[in-house]
Order: C-alpha cells, then structure tokens, then sequence
C-alpha cells in the first residue's frame, strides 16, 4: 500500500499473523530501506515527509528460474498463500471453518508446504485430511496445473515430493486424481534417457504397480492408459543394452504389462488398434512373444467375453486420449500453435526452433512417430482454418519426415502415417485421421516426388506384408479409404499421381488396379462380424 502522512516517531503495523510490530525512526531515517517481518519500508524526504511499505515475497523453493525470467503467476500464487498463512500451518491447527476463498488459499499454502517443506509433509498432510471438503478435488487441481506446467521446472527434491503426494491422493481416492496420474504420465519423455526422466519412468510404473488394486478399483482406465505408455517407452529402453539402470526399469515396465495383459486383458481392448502397432515393436522381447502366440493363435488364453480375433482390436479405432499421452503438454501447445497461427512460407524458422527444442539430443527422434499419430488423430483443424493460408498438416508430416536420420524410425513414422488405412471403416473412423497421407503425397508432386514414391511403395508393401493372414481385410479397408477420400472431396481426383512421368510405372500400374477395385462388392460381402467399437 501506498500512503501519505507525517512521519511518526514510532512506526507500527499489523503483521499477516496478526502479530504487531514496531520501529523507532527518528530524523536520520530518511531515504532509507530497512525490513520488518518481510515488509519492506522506504523513507523520503520532502514536506511532508513519506513512507512506502511493500510485502517482500520471498523466494521459490519449488522452481528453477533464471534471474532474466519473470516471476510464473502459479508459483507466485502458491508462495503469496503460505507466506500469508505460514502460522496456520502448524499445530495446533484452527477449528474454524474456513469461507470458501480462506480454504482454497489454504490448499495453495499446504501444496506448498507439502512440497517444499519435506521434514512437516506428513503433518501438513494430516492438515489437509482435516480441513478437505470437496473430495481434495481443488487440491488434485492445483497439483496436475503444476505438472502440466512447471514439471521440467521443478528442483528435484519437489519431484520427489510431487510423486508421494500422488501416492496419498490415490490412497484416499481423491477426485480428479486420474488426471494427475495422466499429467506425470505425458512427462515421460520417448527417446530421452537422461537420469531424470528415466526416474520418472521408473517411479511412475512402481507407483502404479503399487497402488493396482486402488486403481483396479477406482481408475481402471489409468492402467490401460499407462500400458500404452510403458509399451512405447519399452520400444526405446529395449534398444538400448549394457545398462544397468535402465535393465532394471525394463524389466520392471515388462512386468507391469504382462501383468495388464494376463490379467486386465479387456482394459488392454480399450486401446484399440494401435495396441498392436506398439506391440509390434516388442515382437523380439521374449516376454512378449507368448502375447503374440495367443493374440493370432489362442486368443482364448486371455479368458475375455467376446475376444475371438485379432481383427477385433485392427478394426477398433484408438481414442485420441492416448496419442495425447505420447507428447509433453509444452510439446502439444507449440505443435498447435503451428498448425494453428502459422502461415504456409512462413514456417522455417518456428520448424528450426521446434527442431532444436525437442529433437537436441541423441534418439530423441523417435518421438515423431508420436507426433505424426498426434497430428493425423488428435489434431483436427476447423474447415476455417483448412481454407485459410495456415500452414496444413501434411506439409508439417513432410518435414518431419525429412527430420528422420534412422531408418528404422523413418519406417514407423510412416506407418503412424498409414495405420487407419489399414483398417479403416467408415462407420467408425474419422476421415480427419486419413487425409494428410494423401494429400502429402499429391502435394508432393512434381517437386518432391520422391517423398510421393516413397510413400506409395511403403503403403503397398504394408498391403502385402503387414499381416498376411489378413490381407484381404486390409486390401479392401484401403480401396475404401480411397473411395472416401474421393467421395468426399478430399481430392478431387487421382490424376496427379496416375498421370506423373516421374512416378514409377510399377507403383501407377498397382495404384490403378486398386482404384478399379475400390467398389467391388466381394469386399462388402466379406466383412467379418467385428466387436463394437466405442468412441472412448
């Protein structure tokens, strides 16, 4: 507060503990900064002389932050309500009831203390199990806000801190509870295998193996959604050998999902079809080859109502819920700003910059398979947006295509690309999730038809070769997809491809005996009973 009055011999005032405290000035106090009780106090001279107090808030014991960055709202917010409420946090605690806004105030000061306090988190806990009377869900709110935002910011006893006090929400059940669980989750990063994410990883899946029975229980969908996790993260860890630490977190990630598929095998069905293009990738795990077996030969062995085949799951579209959990809240942001605000020619320099964020270190470029799945499922512009001159999806597919120096992540970044061909229906999937493969391979002509050769040959080899044994199921979705796509308007015809010299006359020729067949009726006659399939 600002003030003006004459200056008194003895300054006093109330304190937020309402405590009072007082300073003797005398004439030679002016243009002068002294501290009371973390109250700064300026003299100046003039007639009549003034005086300026401020709250001096202290510092963050919860984030890292460089003397250059602002302050961030959240945290400020937190510290502000300890600071103010610090006296009230220790025992004997206050019987009153709290107004509503003096009890939300309260859950910010007992986050904080809780978290940056580690000696007094039991009893600040204790505090919280006294006061809660919403189900901790404004507690479990503030908590997956910090997560979401200030996780790769957090001092590492913080995230210690922040891993026990999910276990305690998920002890007493808390509301909301399954988001925070969903906020860690999308913070273990694919690709990257430094020291603190692979902790991350490591206690994520003790903590959820730990707390099974609650989850089972309470949040059954928090487990079919950490095997999606913990399969694509094994895709990564079980690349790399020699190891010790990261041996022990793959063997403790092997064990939780064959735990989830032996015994929890209609939670793995919510996942749908791209439950077999992770699993794809674990075919040499020895743990998993008995999945396998059972999946294409026994699937009676899972002991599920209603599982009879593998087509079940291919003809299941996967929720966009789970690509979500492959990228990082910042990673997300960034991505649909681009294909939101970005203009097509301009785009170079926020690609450069996204490039240099995310992709900086060894590996870490497995993560745009994730990425391609993000954008062809999970991110669906409006037709305003589709019109305008923002830069479209397929052309940032393209580039990421080009960003990848391995070939093995290359090939299963088209397939990220690709997979909803494969088993598309159309009472049942979303044209959205189909088109940046085409239109990236019609756009691409004439000045990059390379990439169109390329991504024509892959999609026929994956006719041919994805799974044999279902070729006709997966011949007859593409014909239909390509029947969509037409129908529709997506493209207005296939002349672009059909018509290029520079396209192999191999590929022109097998692209066009697909058009001729894409309304035979002996695939419509040939459809196979398949499980219903919820939109989750």
């Amino acid at each position: 507060a600002h003030r003006t009055q004459r200056l008194p011999r003895l300054l006093s005032f109330t304190t937020a503990d309402g405590g009072r405290r007082t300073k003797k000035v005398t004439t030679g106090a002016f243009n002068r900064e002294f501290t009371i009780h973390n109250c700064s106090i300026v003299f100046f001279t003039g007639s009549p002389p003034r005086f300026w107090i401020s709250a001096t808030l202290m510092a963050s014991r919860l984030i890292h932050k460089a003397t250059y960055e602002a302050d961030n709202s959240f945290d400020v917010s937190l510290r502000e309500s300890f600071q103010l409420l610090e006296p009230q946090l220790r025992p004997p605690f206050s019987l009153t009831i709290p107004t509503q806004t003096e009890y939300l105030n309260l859950n910010r000061a007992i986050l904080y203390g809780i978290l940056s306090e580690t000696h007094l988190a039991k009893v600040h806990i204790k505090h919280l199990h006294g006061i809660v009377i919403d189900g901790y869900s404004f507690f479990t709110t503030l908590l997956t806000r910090m997560v979401n935002e200030l996780y790769t910011k957090l001092v590492e006893n913080v995230k210690v801190q922040l891993i026990w006090v999910t276990s305690e929400m998920i002890y007493v059940s808390a509301v909301g509870v399954d988001g925070l669980l969903v906020a860690l989750l999308r913070q273990t990063r694919g690709g990257d295998f430094s020291e603190a994410n692979l902790w991350l990883c490591s206690e994520l899946v003790g903590l959820i193996s730990a707390k099974w029975d609650c989850l089972l229980d309470e949040q059954p969908l928090i487990l079919s959604s950490a095997l999606y996790v913990f399969l694509r993260l094994l895709a990564d860890h079980c690349r790399v050998s020699l190891n010790s630490k990261i041996e022990i977190l793959k063997q403790k990630e092997i064990e939780f999902c064959i735990r989830v598929f032996r015994e929890q095998f209609h939670l793995c069905l919510k996942i749908g079809r791209d439950l077999i293009r992770l699993l794809q990738d674990l075919v040499h795990v020895p743990e998993f080859q008995d999945i396998w077996k059972d999946l294409l030969l026994l699937p009676a062995n899972f002991k599920t109502s209603g599982f009879s085949d593998i087509s079940q799951l291919y003809r299941s579209r996967t929720s966009s819920r789970y690509f979500l959990l492959r990228i990082t809240p910042e990673m997300e942001a960034h991505l649909r700003f681009l294909l939101t605000h970005v203009k097509l020619g301009s785009q170079t320099r926020y690609q450069i910059w996204f490039a240099r964020k995310f992709f900086n270190v060894p590996d870490s470029e497995t993560v745009i398979i994730d990425i391609v799945r993000f954008i062809c499922c999970a991110h669906h512009p409006s037709n305003k947006i589709i019109l305008s001159s923002v830069i479209p999806r397929w052309a940032v597919i393209g580039w990421l295509l080009k960003c990848c120096t391995k070939s093995h992540v290359e090939a299963n970044v088209k397939l990220a690309l690709f997979y909803d061909w494969l088993f598309f229906h159309e009472e049942v999937d979303n044209i959205m999730n189909i088109e940046p493969a085409i239109l990236l391979m019609i756009n691409s002509i004439p000045k990059y038809v390379d990439m169109t050769q390329n991504l024509l040959e892959f999609l026929f080899l994956l006719m041919d070769h994805y799974d044999v044994d279902k070729k006709e199921l997966i011949v007859g979705c593409i014909s239909s997809v390509l029947d969509v796509l037409e129908r529709r308007g997506v493209v207005q015809s296939f002349d672009a491809l059909i018509s290029c010299d520079m396209v192999s006359p191999f590929l022109k020729e097998r692209f066009l005996k697909m058009l001729a067949s894409r309304n035979a009726s002996a695939f419509n006659n040939s459809q196979p009973a398949f499980l219903s399939c919820q939109r989750l």
